[in-house]
């Protein structure tokens, strides 16, 4: 009789420990769902702000009469970008952007010019949104990710942490700027 108790208790203890394992496992689903879903928001707004700045150089040169405007748009094109590098990339050519912007008035008197002006500022509060909303979903993850006993699912499943976006200066020289 005895043995048939310690053997119960022993299935209750592994069911238990197969519970949470689960329960678990299901949480950093969830959460990997949750950041591959943020990272494509973050990929659409920065394609759109890419196509809006790319719309903008027909403008630009028509305008000002001046050739090559935002290159960098042009080197862009040319290569495969993570969402962080994009974004950086991106934020110089809207730097350059600007000062064509300032430099020439006849620009601001251009509705198309106007129009894609207003959409850029859009897609700067949208980004802003979205690396707060990513940056959140990671912190969560990351809890999880280092938390005991729950990194033991972790490893077992060999989940990585995962870097924030964190949105730092981006006029400076570090580009390796994103933390774990």
């Amino acid at each position: 009789m005895d043995i048939l108790i310690y053997s119960l208790i022993v299935f209750i203890i592994i069911c238990l420990i197969l519970i949470w394992i689960i329960s678990t496992y299901n949480k950093f689903q969830s959460f990997i769902i949750r950041i591959n879903e943020s990272e494509a928001s973050i990929d659409t707004t920065l394609r759109k702000r890419f196509d809006l700045l790319n719309k903008s150089i027909g403008i630009i040169e028509e305008n000002t009469k001046e050739k090559n405007v935002l290159e960098i748009i042009g080197k862009i094109r040319s290569k495969k970008l993570s969402n962080f590098d994009l974004d950086r990339q991106l934020y110089d050519a809207i730097n350059e952007y600007a000062r064509y912007k300032e430099k020439y008035n006849d620009l601001k008197n251009n509705t198309d010019f106007l129009k894609i002006d207003i959409e850029l500022n859009e897609t700067e509060s949208e980004i802003v949104a979205l690396r707060k909303y990513y940056n959140d979903i990671i912190t969560d993850y990351n809890k999880l990710a280092k938390s005991f006993p729950s990194n033991l699912v972790r490893i077992m499943c060999k989940y990585k942490k995962k870097p924030y976006f964190d949105g730092k200066n981006m006029d400076d020289d570090i580009t390796n700027d994103f933390k774990l």
